[in-house]
């Protein structure tokens, strides 16, 4: 069994933000729309944390996409243990379902958990994980990719092909640019991508997501 590191120390941190301005944000769990409905435990600000090298490798993603008029948008990027655990007693004790329609409208809760949509230690807890999406300079909007953000189901798996071509091409689009750039996609999750080289596979970090950082 692995033995995992649990600490509040944020110093190898950066505020995206002050990293890449040209990166969009749209914390959905400092919201109040996400798929539980509340603010998520730990989510302090509406601010995107990542390591150093995890935003050194989603700037120069960033930086390829411009080029090609599209711009990152960040959904979330660190998220804290203690939001993990929000979620996980949030599947098991909590019977509120208030956002089922939206988000997982043909699974039950516990199902989340057993077929990987939420994990009960998450890969974002190590600082290195990132959701996002695409958005269109020209545009100004987000790109089409077949499904929202979070929307658990098999329509969101990467590779599901019964969407149309454009839409398929447009996940590709992203996935391609964040693998080029050091990033692990998720098979269950069009929007999750992971540094494939992340400084801390084995420590969970744990302090509250501010615009703040300390060591």
């Amino acid at each position: 069994m692995r033995v995992t590191d649990i600490t509040l120390d944020s110093s190898d941190f950066v505020v995206l933000a002050d990293y890449d301005p040209y990166i969009i944000q749209e914390i959905r769990y400092h919201s109040t729309y996400n798929f539980i409905g509340e603010r998520i435990d730990g989510y302090e600000a509406p601010v995107a944390l990542l390591t150093k090298e995890a935003a050194r490798a989603l700037k120069a993603a960033s930086a390829e996409l411009i080029v090609k008029g599209y711009r990152l948008k960040v959904f979330d990027a660190y998220r804290p243990a203690s939001a993990v655990k929000h979620f996980v007693y949030w599947g098991i004790e909590d019977r509120d379902i208030r956002m089922k329609e939206y988000f997982y409208p043909d699974l039950d809760k516990q199902e989340l958990f057993n077929r990987g949509y939420i994990a009960k230690q998450s890969s974002h807890s190590r600082g290195s994980a990132v959701d996002l999406t695409l958005l269109d300079m020209r545009t100004g909007k987000e790109v089409d990719m077949g499904s929202p953000f979070d929307f658990f189901g098999e329509i969101s798996h990467s590779d599901y092909r019964g969407i149309t071509d454009e839409q398929y091409e447009n996940r590709m689009l992203l996935q391609n640019a964040m693998v080029r750039n050091g990033f692990l996609p998720l098979e269950c999750e069009w929007w999750h991508f992971m540094l494939e080289n992340e400084p801390y596979p084995d420590t969970y970090f744990t302090f509250p997501i501010t615009d703040q950082l300390k060591g």
